[in-house]
């Protein structure tokens, strides 16, 4: 990860970067990180997978989510690109024509790697808290587990660890169980 102390970031920036290059700006500063690694790729998949037939599409669950892989949220001065972010329909009835998305997710799933763990964890947290985000997971495949977090009084707070292959339902998607396994294999 890079940050670029020099000025303050422009989306030109986002633009310019090599194509194997995720960009997002936050707090003014350019902060860059390579293309997700095989095993982020498939924590990442798999969450998707797990999510989007009973929340999206309504297939064995309550549908009324979009879920969506590496989204770029345009939230104020700052440009983010989590691993996965949802919106309840209610919330954003449809999707933008823009190539990004202004209205701040319910939910937003990081899968912390050694590149963004630290990004993730100590500036990011603190914004999405401060933007209203209601649900936050963080998924680590090297220790195979995900934390989730809830907003409470505009502060996080752990709800639950879950590790290796436990058997998990999860708020804000609490309808639909899965178990960890599927992140890691």
């Amino acid at each position: 990860m890079t940050s670029l102390a020099e000025k303050c970031a422009t989306y030109q920036d986002i633009i310019d970067l090599p194509k194997n290059m995720v960009g997002e700006i936050i707090n003014g500063q350019l902060e860059t990180h390579p293309r997700p690694t095989p095993k982020h790729a498939l924590a990442s998949s798999s969450i998707g997978d797990e999510l989007l037939s009973p929340f999206q599409k309504g297939k064995g669950g309550p549908g009324g989510w979009w879920i969506l892989d590496e989204p770029e949220c345009h939230l104020g001065s700052d440009v983010f690109v989590p691993d996965l972010a949802g919106w309840r329909k209610e919330n954003m009835p449809s999707l933008p024509e823009t190539a990004w998305f202004e209205i701040v997710p319910d939910w937003i799933c990081e899968i912390l790697s050694p590149s963004t763990a630290r990004l993730d964890r100590i500036v990011k947290m603190p914004i999405y808290a401060k933007l209203g985000v209601d649900h936050l997971w963080l998924i680590d495949p090297s220790l195979q587990t995900l934390e989730e977090y809830g907003l409470q009084n505009s502060n996080w707070s752990l709800i639950a660890t879950f590790a290796d292959d436990a058997e998990v339902s999860i708020a804000p998607f609490a309808e639909h169980s899965f178990s960890l396994s599927v992140l890691w294999e």
